[in-house]
């Protein structure tokens, strides 16, 4: 026979792929520790970053070829016009033929020029951290004049300064800024970054809009784990929409579910106890007699041990949560373990209302008071409720139960004695029926060791 399983594909690096693997993994982990958690937070990060990388590398290419073309092309006119009156000067020496060229200068070229009686150029003047006109403006003299020069572009904001070195004289030009440069690129980016806030702020309120059906069906199924209420309608996308109708309709088949479980216990809680009720009054026609005495013993132990089935396996369903003081529900439990003769002592701390179904929670820390009753003398109650979870441990001084064997206990109707003596113990559903509901409460039920020596059940339930 052939066998046509599908089967598992392995894949192998080379040797000399692990280093970088190995280094990319780490750089991943880093990274994923760096970016938010939240949906909200990612999806702006999602719609920011593009808009922001796009809107950079538009910034850098207008800069660099738009910005940067147009200013050394108007240096390049600039440079060209002072070359004009270099050239013309060179031709006509003197300070008395120079007049006519300063005239020329200032109605033709639109700077103003003068001769300096000087043959020295002032030090080099302190040069900004980024100015595209020094560079287009050094490039395009060193280029079409070949003259020693000296420029100034901080001086005056609003012209700049060249100097030339001639054979017998220096040639002074200051010429407006915008003639030699392209200064309408602060309006450009003013109208990107003013577009790119408008756009952030629209952004940051329609995903807000969307993110809060999500957020509003966690909180519902979230509550509806800690067996809660939950009122909610679908909102937000077609595909939150989807997800709240399939989690509605999870909620309506769970809840249906515990539903029909309960009428059907009910039913059979109904028939039994009839039957229970015929044989008390058998029994009470009988004669009183040894056999008499233990068959009512025996009816007495099935109708225990029937309300102990039918609550384990009913779980208080449709009990209402509600806020419970939490401190005086333990008090009260305090006071029923000392009545039986047992020394407790309690701690609560935090803020002592909690949001629980009182009746079922309270049967939850009983169950745990009570098997520490069984197997102890002394019981320490210690109760933390903070932000986020309700914390209660009940520690015993008993024998305690081994590490290997604690999770078994909490399966229904396991006992840790063998012989499965009913004078000797319970039913064997008192922790299971504690767990389940913790769990319905969202939380869960731990067994380790107490302080005291023996056994510690810790409850913790969100809150």
């Amino acid at each position: 026979m052939t066998d046509h399983a599908p089967r598992k594909t392995t894949i192998f690096f080379p040797a000399y792929l692990e280093g970088p693997r190995t280094i990319w993994r780490a750089f991943a982990r880093k990274l994923a520790e760096l970016l938010p958690k939240g949906l909200y937070a990612r999806a702006l990060l999602i719609v920011i970053v593009p808009m922001v990388i796009l809107q950079s590398v538009i910034a850098y290419f207008f800069m660099e070829r738009h910005w940067q073309t147009v200013t050394y092309r108007l240096s390049a006119a600039v440079v060209h016009d002072i070359g004009a009156i270099v050239d013309l000067y060179a031709a006509h020496p003197g300070a008395a033929n120079f007049a006519p060229l300063r005239a020329l200068a200032a109605e033709r070229f639109g700077f103003d020029a003068e001769i300096l009686p000087t043959l020295d150029l002032p030090p080099p003047a302190p040069k900004p951290f980024f100015s595209l006109l020094d560079s287009a403006l050094s490039r395009e003299i060193s280029t079409q004049i070949r003259k020693p020069y000296w420029i100034d572009t901080v001086g005056k904001s609003s012209f700049v300064e060249i100097r030339i070195l001639l054979d017998d004289a220096v040639l002074r030009v200051i010429a407006r800024r915008n003639s030699a440069y392209a200064s309408n690129s602060e309006i450009f980016i003013l109208w990107m970054v003013g577009t790119s806030l408008v756009l952030i702020g629209l952004a940051i309120a329609f995903l807000r809009n969307q993110i809060r059906p999500i957020l509003r069906l966690a909180v519902a199924a979230q509550d509806f784990g800690k067996g809660r209420d939950v009122e909610f309608r679908p909102q937000g996308a077609r595909e939150v929409r989807q997800a709240t109708y399939a989690f509605a309709e999870m909620k309506r088949r769970i809840e249906r579910a515990i539903e029909q479980r309960t009428t059907m216990l009910n039913g059979v809680s109904h028939d039994l106890r009839t039957i229970l009720t015929r044989f008390k009054l058998s029994l009470a026609l009988m004669e009183d007699g040894v056999e008499s005495e233990a068959l009512r013993k025996d009816v007495d132990e099935m109708q225990r041990m029937l309300e102990a089935y039918l609550s384990f396996a009913r779980g208080d369903a449709g009990e209402p949560a509600a806020p419970t003081d939490m401190h005086a529900m333990l008090e009260d439990i305090k006071a029923d373990a000392e009545r039986h003769g047992h020394a407790t002592m309690l701690q609560f701390r935090g803020e002592p209302v909690v949001t629980v179904r009182a009746d079922a929670f309270k049967r939850c820390v009983s169950n745990l008071v009570a098997n520490a009753q069984r197997h102890g003398n002394q019981i320490e109650i210690d109760a933390i409720r903070d932000n986020r979870f309700l914390t209660i441990h009940v520690d015993d001084d008993g024998p305690g139960i081994p590490p290997a064997r604690r999770e078994d206990v909490f399966r229904p109707f396991f006992r840790l004695d063998e012989a499965r003596n009913q004078d000797e113990g319970g039913t064997g559903l008192g922790l299971a029926i504690a767990r389940d509901i913790a769990r319905s409460h969202g939380g869960d039920i731990l067994l380790g060791e107490a302080h005291i020596g023996g056994l510690r059940a810790t409850i913790r339930v969100p809150v």
